[in-house]
């Protein structure tokens, strides 16, 4: 390539498409799809519509687009769809530390709240190895609490990158969210962006950065799972911005 050519950087070849709906919501699809059906047979007209709005609405729930997820090492991507409700320095969840694990010392907590709107396909922050995946039962208080962290019943999962670089995150049930549903288990070898699990039915996923790492999101920025990109390794650098 001479110094006057460019790069490839492609064609406008991407054309936008329905998203396809995981697996997981079609057994909660058929039977809305079924009560609908009975309504409109049995009791009245105006129910059964309402019953095939709702049955829309799951598999929109359930909705699973594809995402386009950065490939440098150092960046750290969003798990989850959703609103960044906390940014705080906090000690990780002694789930998530010990050998093999997180420190002790205070890292930058990102919190992400998904309303019953969002896209719940979680996904990994970075690409390496689940080394953890730890369940806790617990309550279903308001997934924006900040207490929710420690009391809602939640899943713990440690992925350690190629470079040693480990992450730590959280799923949060929350008041309306009543299962967590794991893809992956300890020894998965997983991309950056690649599907880890979902939350039903509205909830919120917690990142512990690695020491030294800022957040390069703000408090009421809304995420998008896999590709916004949470932080860089290293960088810890306040960032400003206006709501508007």
């Amino acid at each position: 390539m001479t110094s006057l050519e460019k790069p490839d950087l492609g064609t406008s070849t991407v054309r936008w498409r329905w998203p396809s709906v995981h697996p997981e919501g079609y057994k909660f699809a058929a039977i809305a799809a079924l009560v609908s059906l009975a309504l409109f047979i049995f009791v009245a007209e105006w129910l059964g519509w309402i019953g095939v709005i709702i049955t829309i609405w799951i598999l929109a729930f359930f909705r699973d687009p594809i995402r386009t997820t950065p490939k440098d090492p150092k960046m750290i991507v969003a798990p989850a769809d959703g609103l960044v409700t906390m940014i705080a320095n906090v000690p990780p969840p002694r789930e998530l530390v010990g050998e093999g694990g997180l420190g002790t010392e205070p890292v930058t907590r990102v919190s992400i709240f998904m309303s019953v709107f969002d896209v719940h396909i979680n996904r990994s922050p970075i690409a390496g190895t689940i080394s953890r995946v730890v369940y806790i039962s617990g309550k279903f208080l308001s997934a924006d609490l900040d207490k929710a962290s420690e009391e809602n019943e939640r899943q713990h999962i440690l992925v350690e990158g190629k470079d040693g670089m480990r992450i730590g995150f959280t799923q949060i049930a929350g008041l309306v969210a009543r299962r967590i549903v794991p893809f992956v288990k300890p020894g998965d070898i997983i991309a950056g962006g690649q599907r880890v699990g979902l939350i039903r039915f509205g909830s919120r996923v917690d990142v512990y950065l690695p020491a030294g790492t800022g957040a390069q999101v703000l408090l009421g920025q809304r995420t998008i799972a896999g590709e916004t990109v949470l932080a860089v390794a290293g960088r810890d650098e306040r960032i400003d911005g206006i709501a508007q």
